[in-house]
């Protein structure tokens, strides 16, 4: 019978999720050029030139996390009170501009302050997001829209890989990588303009005559929170103090805690990790230095004759590991020919080990990576890490979507939505777990570790889907604002702890030269932080029963 209905029903409402879809999509972009930069940045970050600058860089990503859950302890109320379309609108206006700040940013202090910046007016999004999806859907089609408009985050993800090194690779007016902030800085201005023309309650929307009577009633279909529609229900005020008392504010904030620095770790360190990967592969490979890989086959397929290629090794044999260590005058007096000098520093150039990781930082070396490189470093299970990035980040889109599918397709079978939604939620708890294998199954097939990985970040936007809809499914409407800020901030607190942990670990076994094992153990809470959170949440709110006395 409900399949029936639906057509009568209309579709704007998925309009209105359209536009927080690309909202989101765009808050991701901004939030991951400084994850794409990571290497390029890193000499204006180190405060001691030893220093592998991993802990500087926790130290920036680390004043994002404490200014966003700043923001998140008054945005949500903030929202409550202005209301989606203002705050939505305020708050997008604000990280777009604090994105562009960073292009003026010249060290550790400046980058800090803009990420800082950053942190604070992103932290509308989720809040106003969530309160727009309370407004606009009813009960059981909340995670679904959830869903979609969360695999912003993906798309977000997907785009910063492919996007951001194409707008820092060429240099106008003096700038290179500042162009990459200032310009998807810009792009969520255009957004606020869809945003401010086309927004508006469906209450208003039915009054224009946008929206059907029947598309009105579908979304205020749900018995319990019909009174909450009233005017003077809506707009009431709800102490933050009070909402701490009740066990399903702390289940909503204990599940956020433990599961939210799995995905700050895989949006900000991901990229770092499969550059080390390809840097622990290379070195293993050529333990003397990527121009081991010289021979002189290798040298004859790029034009070197066999003559010249044995002086040219002769000459690098007696200087150690470093081609670039001979001079050109001990070239000649090698009786090398200048134009076969020439090339031979040339190549010395291309076959470095900066110049090898550099070649994998780029979706143009997908399709056509130097002759040099591709002739000279061959070793088995380098990844282009952009393009691993965009796959994980692709997988994850499924899980967003199947996320809110999966509880509504037992709400619609009869299965109460707090059951429904806690089923789902432990199923998708599970999935996580593969992650355990990541490091075992990377030194099988790079690829292998990179899809356990994508399954691990399509299960937590499932989980995410359905934790974020928890709010408005436990709480009235006038509270979901304020209660996602509460959720938002304690994810951002647990990151914000977990940042640091991170970077210290992996500058430790950096230092041991073992740092594959310092990624192995993020990836172990990677794996179960998702079971001890459901866990968590279900001690607090065993059936996520609706408050009805706030």
């Amino acid at each position: 019978m409900a399949s029936e209905n639906k057509p009568k029903t209309g579709n704007y409402r998925w309009t209105i999720c359209a536009l927080v879809f690309f909202a989101t999509t765009v808050n991701y972009v901004d939030r991951n050029v400084l994850g794409q930069l990571k290497d390029t940045l890193l000499p204006l970050l180190r405060w001691e030139d030893n220093s592998p600058g991993n802990k500087e860089y926790s130290w920036v990503v680390n004043a994002f996390q404490i200014s966003y859950a700043l923001g998140l302890l008054v945005v949500g109320r903030w929202i409550d009170k202005l209301g989606s379309k203002k705050g939505y609108g305020v708050a997008l206006t604000g990280w777009s501009f604090a994105a562009i700040g960073h292009a003026f940013s010249f060290g550790f202090l400046s980058f800090a302050a803009w990420r800082a910046a950053l942190g604070v007016t992103e932290a509308g999004n989720f809040p106003a997001a969530q309160k727009t999806v309370s407004e606009w859907f009813p009960k059981k089609e909340r995670a679904l829209a959830t869903g979609i408009y969360n695999s912003g985050t993906n798309i977000g993800a997907i785009l910063a890989p492919i996007v951001v090194p194409l707008l820092a690779a060429g240099t106008l007016f003096g700038w290179s990588w500042q162009w990459a902030f200032v310009i998807t800085g810009a792009v969520g201005l255009v957004w606020l303009f869809f945003w401010v023309t086309i927004y508006k309650s469906p209450a208003e929307k039915l009054a224009d005559g946008k929206l059907s009577q029947a598309e009105y009633d579908y979304i205020h279909s749900d018995a319990d929170e019909q009174a909450e529609n009233s005017g003077a229900a809506a707009q009431e005020k709800v102490p933050w103090l009070k909402l701490l008392s009740y066990r399903q504010t702390w289940a909503f904030f204990f599940g956020k805690f433990f599961t939210d620095p799995v995905w700050w770790f895989y949006l900000f360190w991901l990229p770092g990790f499969l550059s080390d990967e390809n840097k622990r592969r290379i070195l293993e490979a050529y333990p003397k230095g990527v121009p081991g890989a010289l021979s002189s086959e290798k040298l004859a397929a790029i034009g070197v004759q066999p003559d010249d290629a044995a002086k040219v090794l002769s000459v690098f044999k007696t200087l150690g590991s470093d081609p670039a260590a001979a001079s050109y005058a001990q070239l000649i007096d090698a009786g090398i020919k200048p134009e076969v000098a020439n090339k031979f520093y040339m190549l010395a150039d291309n076959i470095t080990l900066q110049k090898a990781l550099s070649e994998l930082t780029s979706f143009t070396n997908v399709f056509s990576p130097s002759v040099e490189f591709s002739k000279i470093v061959e070793v088995p299970g380098l990844v282009v890490w952009p393009v691993a990035v965009a796959v994980v980040y692709t997988i994850s889109v499924f899980g967003s979507i199947f996320g809110g599918y999966l509880p509504k397709r037992l709400a619609d079978s009869g299965v109460a939505i707090g059951k429904a939604r806690k089923s789902a939620m432990f199923i998708y708890a599970l999935f996580p777990l593969t992650v355990l294998a990541a490091m075992r199954l990377g030194d099988v097939n790079i690829w292998l570790a990179i899809l356990t990985i994508g399954i691990g970040t399509a299960a937590h936007q499932a989980w995410s889907a359905n934790i974020f809809t928890t709010v408005p499914d436990m709480f009235p409407k006038k509270a979901v604002g304020s209660v996602t800020g509460i959720g938002g901030m304690a994810g951002t607190l647990g990151s914000f702890l977990f940042t640091p942990f991170v970077g210290l670990l992996l500058d430790y076994f950096a230092r041991q030269h073992n740092l594959s094992l310092g990624y192995a153990i993020v990836f172990v809470y990677c794996a179960i932080a998702y079971l001890l959170a459901w866990i968590i949440m279900h001690i607090f709110a065993p059936r996520f029963e609706k408050i009805t006395d706030l």
